[in-house]
């Protein structure tokens, strides 16, 4: 959901930073060379037309993490442990949202490519601005779970020495097996960091609007981690 103008960034905001984790890398490449393609020539003469989009934190139907906090919290008791501070707030975008979007672009991309060509575009919707525990907690709430006190009950320094401890873990088992734990120094740090995005350039420059509402997209996430129970492995 756009914030009021005066909260979170947009497509033209300063952002530094410096990725070293395969996953963030791999996304600033992949957009690096799509825009780099814009206005290229291809085979026939014509001029190739791009733009990129970034989705902010996905959820949905489907989604691994969702489902592996749903089986953690069942392990658990029906509880999870807060590990992040609640003011730290992230933007979430609905996964048909951004189905929808590249749905969009892909039909006024060749229309507005003096517009469009070259550009950015976040991918946003009307979900609420909340810290990922919190956020989850909408849709495995419902579904029986409950988020342990409302403070921060681990430490930071213990989740970091944690998150190393898994880095190294699955290093050292790389040559076995894959190792992927949910908690390493990079998931850590975007856990703890704020990024929220107030835009409506999808909008402004070919109309997008999200195709489902909060409540739509809630509801369709809590049935869907409603029929993952009894699926744990």
């Amino acid at each position: 959901m756009p914030p009021s103008p005066d909260t979170g960034g947009n497509e033209d905001t300063p952002y530094e930073a410096i990725h070293r984790h395969p996953y963030p890398c791999s996304k600033a490449q992949a957009e690096r060379l799509v825009l780099e393609a814009n206005g290229r020539k291809v085979h026939g003469g014509l001029s190739l037309v791009t733009c990129a989009l970034r989705p902010t934190g996905i959820y949905g139907e489907g989604h691994q993490i969702m489902r592996d906090f749903y089986h953690q919290g069942l392990r658990l008791g029906g509880r999870l442990f807060r590990a992040i501070p609640a003011s730290v707030e992230h933007s979430r975008v609905y996964v048909g949202n951004v189905a929808w979007m590249h749905v969009l672009v892909a039909q006024e991309l060749e229309q507005r490519a003096a517009l469009m060509g070259g550009q950015v575009y976040f991918c946003y919707d009307e979900s609420p601005y909340k810290s990922y525990e919190d956020f989850n907690m909408e849709f495995l709430g419902p579904c029986g779970l409950r988020l342990v006190d409302t403070r921060l009950l681990v430490p930071y320094w213990l989740l970091m020495l944690l998150a190393t401890l898994n880095a190294l873990l699955q290093w050292l088992l790389r040559p076995l097996l894959v190792y992927a734990p949910l908690l390493n120094p990079y998931t850590l740090a975007v856990a703890n960091t704020t990024f929220t995005v107030s835009t409506n350039k999808a909008q402004r420059h070919f109309g997008y609007k999200p195709l489902f509402s909060w409540e739509d997209s809630r509801t369709r996430t809590i049935r869907w981690v409603q029929a993952e129970e009894g699926s744990a492995p």
